[in-house]
């Protein structure tokens, strides 16, 4: 007989952990009303019980994102999942793509296209700042594109791209719109049908107010038009919207993976607290906590890296570190002695900014008062 290696076999006590104020760019803490729902019973994920509440998700997400898309589902994974699925899908071997580069989560839609084949152009503006529509009807005109993608609310700079308008230029030069919403979804106005966009996808732990693992994703029909008209088959057999259609949408569900129940729940709260809200008082709440933040900011000698207020996204903010400042120990010090979470810029950005989300269940005031306290405190010793 075999002898069992017993190397690994640790007494490892309950988990604990310290109660974080997550005010970082992502994961922002989960509404109390959501971790209860997660704990219900697991589902199987063909349970009769249990497709009626995709459905709810479904059509909660139409609400949320504002249009009447059919293909309006949740990936099972992180927001980079849904990312990949949606320039899986899009994206054919030779197809020229444009990607507006304002910041990190633009390069990174430019590393995942010419990973699937796609002949990739780029247009860039300094990480900050964002595109006129004049400048993205040049690029559309330069490059004559299958596919212009932008990211709606850029987490790497606290940078927000105006996107009505954007729609329109692109279907009148036969190009489909991919936006990024994971920053935005929930927390800032956004019309995916009013505005064109056509595909656009986000997360559940930032403006949502739920753990990570289950993404939103929504095409128009334009999309699917696309994608059903491809000469190759997704290269992707987990995030193929045609495969992940048959377990999402229709009477008769077909398994395709084992999805989460439990993320299922939490996500359907998640996007129920957005509903019993309202968009418009949603959107509100979160505007207002940023402003009341960035005057806070100003109180105390601090300025915000992107420059117009009208483009800053208001779940959240790139405080600029004032010079002499190490960033990295501030931070250091918010965790340690208030278990406040913040981030750090990272590649252009590093060291320069201080990353701050008011997302979700997380943009109260309180919060706002108790960062700019601990801030000051800090910076002045």
């Amino acid at each position: 007989m075999t002898t069992i290696n017993n190397a690994h076999q640790q007494a490892v006590g309950q988990v604990s952990v310290p109660p974080r104020l997550l005010l970082g760019p992502g994961p922002s803490n989960a509404d109390p009303r959501v971790l209860q729902t997660m704990g219900m019973p697991t589902l199987s994920h063909l349970d009769p019980a249990f497709v009626p509440l995709m459905n709810d998700v479904q059509e909660l997400l139409r609400y949320t994102w504002q249009t009447d898309n059919e293909y309006t589902i949740a990936v099972s994974g992180t927001g980079t999942a849904a990312m990949e699925a949606a320039v899986a899908n899009l994206v054919e071997p030779g197809d020229v793509i444009l990607v507006g580069v304002i910041g990190y989560f633009g390069e990174r839609l430019v590393e995942m296209a010419v990973r699937y084949g796609a002949d990739v152009r780029i247009i860039e503006k300094p990480w900050g700042d964002v595109f006129t529509l004049d400048e993205l009807e040049a690029g559309l005109k330069a490059h004559n594109p299958a596919v212009l993608m932008l990211v709606h609310a850029e987490t790497s700079t606290g940078a927000l791209q105006p996107l009505a308008g954007v729609g329109d230029l692109c279907h009148a030069h036969n190009c489909l719109l991919l936006a990024d919403s994971v920053t935005s979804l929930g927390a800032a106005p956004l019309f995916v049908d009013e505005w064109g966009i056509d595909a656009a996808y986000s997360c559940s732990q930032k403006g949502l107010s739920c753990p990570p693992g289950a993404s939103p994703l929504t095409f128009s029909d334009r999309a699917m038009a696309k994608v059903n008209g491809r000469t190759h088959k997704v290269n992707s057999f987990y995030l193929d919207i045609t495969l992940l259609a048959k377990y999402w949408l229709g009477a008769a569900r077909g398994y395709h993976h084992t999805m989460s129940s439990n993320m299922i729940y939490a996500l359907r709260e998640g996007l129920r607290l957005v509903a019993e809200e309202g968009l418009e008082a949603r959107w509100q709440r979160h505007q207002t906590n940023a402003e009341l933040f960035w005057d806070g900011l100003a109180g105390i000698d601090l300025t915000c890296h992107v420059p117009d207020a009208a483009n800053r996204i208001p779940s959240l903010t790139t405080v600029a570190v004032p010079d002499g400042v190490d960033a990295g120990a501030v931070a250091k010090r918010l965790l340690r002695e208030y278990n406040i979470e913040v981030a750090g810029g990272f590649s252009k950005l590093a060291g320069k900014v201080w990353r701050v989300g008011l997302m979700g269940y997380n943009s109260r005031p309180e919060n706002v008062v108790l960062l700019l306290q601990a801030l000051e405190r800090i910076l002045h010793e």
